[in-house]
């Protein structure tokens, strides 16, 4: 079984070292390339995409994810146009409401999500499509606003974990991420999002590390301390973790950044949410989710350089990667 596989790079080490990955996942057939966008805590993500699109030829590539809060959307609709430009129409969007991670020490309140990026979508698919936009919105505005290089077919990827931005995702993008979703309900996002989708054309990706050594599923505790902060009440009740839990790990966020703060996610929180074992049982695991719940794409989360390249390469051989 060939599984179609991408990659998220987390531009944390200088631009090159990102570009070298880039270009290896490329090699190794990956479909897409995401590039983190969380604001200062990296290095910017329009920057970083602009490098890669000069050493790349094929694989597709986006900011995994932005958000309408850190840049006007209009200034976002202005990069992607003008990625896609560089790199000969691979450009796509991958949006979402922001985290703590990145809007926290910009001082920016996340204020009515969903109707941020719902007006994000529609106004942008606006732009791209060559269309005058006039929009009075809560978040931000549009006066007489033209993108005259578009081109109107963009994709438009979501990322969340709610109910309200899962089917916002279908009703509205060409895609979506169900990023470190608890596996026993991923199933039903899942389906809820082809059922918003109905019949048109809608790609599901589902993210989450692969911890085969003690180190990765320490590195998986860190990764899962603002996101479990972030995460909606259900999903905290079905791990049972508390408004105590919460606070001690959004504390321990603020004095010490996710590695201080993994101390306060239980190990058991780390199997619900990341494929573990060895490479054979995850490979086992992981295709057999994806393929339970018609899941078309696995998208590696590459959070640090170092050590990153053996990842890559190690992925697409468990899973089968279409190597040219």
């Amino acid at each position: 079984m060939t599984l179609p596989v991408s990659v998220n790079l987390m531009p944390e080490a200088p631009i090159g070292e990102v570009v070298e990955l880039a270009v290896l996942a490329e090699r190794l057939g990956y479909a897409r390339c995401w590039v983190y966008d969380e604001g200062l805590v990296t290095r910017d993500v329009y920057v970083t995409l602009a490098a890669i699109a000069g050493r790349t030829d094929r694989i597709s590539l986006g900011p995994g994810i932005t958000n309408p809060y850190v840049r006007h959307p209009g200034a976002t609709a202005a990069a992607v146009a003008s990625l896609d430009e560089l790199s000969a129409g691979r450009a796509f969007l991958g949006l979402g409401a922001g985290g703590g991670l990145t809007l926290g020490p910009l001082g920016i309140e996340r204020d009515r999500p969903l109707t941020a990026v719902r007006e994000m979508i529609d106004t942008l698919r606006r732009l791209f499509a060559g269309e005058r936009v006039d929009h009075r919105g809560h978040t931000f505005s549009f006066e007489n606003a033209a993108l005259p290089y578009g081109r109107p077919d963009i994709e438009i990827h979501l990322a969340g974990r709610g109910p309200k931005m899962t089917a916002l995702g279908g009703e509205r993008a060409d895609g979506f991420s169900l990023s470190y979703i608890h596996k026993s309900v991923l199933g039903d996002h899942a389906r809820s999002l082809r059922l918003a989708a109905g019949d048109r054309p809608f790609l599901i990706s589902y993210s989450t590390m692969v911890a085969t050594t003690d180190q990765a599923i320490e590195d998986a505790r860190a990764q899962l301390t603002f996101r479990l902060v972030d995460s909606p009440p259900d999903v905290k009740q079905l791990i049972g973790m508390t408004d105590e839990d919460t606070a001690a790990l959004r504390a321990a966020l603020a004095d010490g950044g996710p590695r201080a703060a993994a101390a306060h996610v239980r190990p058991e929180w780390v199997t619900d949410f990341v494929i573990v074992g060895s490479p054979a049982e995850c490979a086992r695991e992981l295709k057999e989710l994806m393929s339970a719940n018609h899941i078309d794409e696995f998208l590696l989360p590459v959070h640090e350089v170092d050590g990153a390249a053996d990842v890559i390469e190690r992925t697409a051989i468990m899973f089968g990667a279409d190597q040219p």
